[in-house]
């Protein structure tokens, strides 16, 4: 039996990129991205709701999303969900379910979207790849070491 852990969105980002390095040097870029859903109630009125999320990219594929993503941009995201946990300077316990970027598309791009990949290096033909490591995994990363 195998378990799957996958999150899919198409969304706009709803800031520019936080990108920092790690001590290690490794490049970590932290992405809000907002969904929308739209429907009709049972009384024939439009509602809609938006959906935030926390995404973090890592190493090449945080890099790129450093240099070409800004507020606004429409994006199409592939990973896994992942749940944080650390103690807040007051003691509190805090915890956040993120996604772990591993493809990223640009949607705005005049070429119809650039793809890129953090986990192969495989190309669709259609628009460029990068190849970069979905999470440093050469080494643990401490809760304490992520700069923000």
């Amino acid at each position: 039996m195998m378990d799957l852990n996958r999150a899919t969105i198409i969304g706009r980002l709803t800031r520019d990129p936080e990108l920092r390095s790690l001590p290690t040097g490794k490049s970590v870029a932290v992405l809000g991205v907002a969904t929308n859903r739209q429907w009709t109630d049972q009384n024939g009125q439009k509602q809609k709701q938006v959906e935030y999320h926390h995404v973090v990219l890592w190493s090449k594929l945080a890099e790129i999303a450093g240099q070409y993503l800004k507020k606004g941009a429409r994006i199409y995201i592939e990973g896994r969900l992942q749940t944080r946990e650390w103690a807040a300077q007051d003691g509190a316990k805090k915890n956040r379910t993120e996604i772990v970027g591993e493809n990223l598309i640009m949607l705005d791009s005049a070429r119809g979207g650039e793809s890129f990949s953090g986990g192969s290096a495989a190309s669709t033909g259609q628009a460029p790849s990068a190849a970069a490591p979905s999470e440093p995994t050469d080494e643990e990363i401490k809760v304490e070491d992520i700069p923000f």
